[in-house]
């Protein structure tokens, strides 16, 4: 296994390998090939950094510390890697996962829901300070929201809306049939919608009619 490395002296990012070729690098960071490793690291740093920043939001405190604890969660599951889905997916649940639990267990209970807040009408060029801040009170909400659900539902509707995966790809990633990928995102989504519409607070700060 490649020795870990902090985020400063983490080689500059280089063109990562594509398609079959990543995988079969992935397979030989599997059996312990340590330049592999580190090809495979350069590869899905970016794809794991926007999956944490995704969770957490950008600015959140701990993006750095999560996403070393992601990288070595990654290096510590190689040995495991069998190309069951592409390698960058592989990571993003590896990072996706390690997000979830960090909020969590910090009191954090927000997830970045940018995408998922396409329930919202398309921002204008230039909001006014007033619209920034209500958006941002919804994006808080939803991010709530997120949080309280199923560990199951959350993880496929964040592959889902927020990395925008298709069902084949969360199914491929998670291990489940696409049909209950189907019904797990379903349910989310209804779960959510019960808990926005039951609460006027929820309601009026979203802007949903009940």
């Amino acid at each position: 296994m490649a020795r870990w490395l902090a985020p400063s002296s983490v080689p500059p990012p280089a063109p990562p390998a594509a398609g079959d070729a990543l995988m079969d690098v992935a397979r030989r960071a599997a059996e312990g090939d340590d330049a592999a490793t580190q090809e495979v690291l350069r590869a899905v740093w970016p794809t794991m950094t926007r999956v944490i920043a995704s969770v957490l939001g950008s600015t959140h405190p701990e993006v750095d510390d999560v996403l070393q604890q992601s990288l070595i969660g990654l290096l510590r599951s190689l040995s495991a890697f069998r190309g069951e889905c592409h390698p960058a997916g592989y990571a993003s649940r590896i990072a996706l996962h390690t997000a979830l639990r960090a909020r969590k267990r910090a009191g954090f209970r927000r997830a970045r829901t940018e995408e998922l807040a396409r329930l919202e009408p398309e921002e204008r060029s230039h909001p006014s300070p007033s619209e920034e801040a209500a958006g941002e009170q919804r994006r808080r909400v939803l991010r709530d929201l997120l949080s309280d659900l199923p560990d199951e539902q959350a993880e496929a509707l964040a592959l889902r809306v927020m990395l925008g995966w298709t069902l084949d790809e969360v199914a491929a990633a998670t291990g489940a049939p696409v049909n209950t990928v189907r019904s797990r995102v379903r349910l989310a989504k209804e779960a959510l919608r019960r808990r926005i519409e039951s609460n006027p607070t929820l309601a009026d700060t979203l802007g949903v009619e009940r």
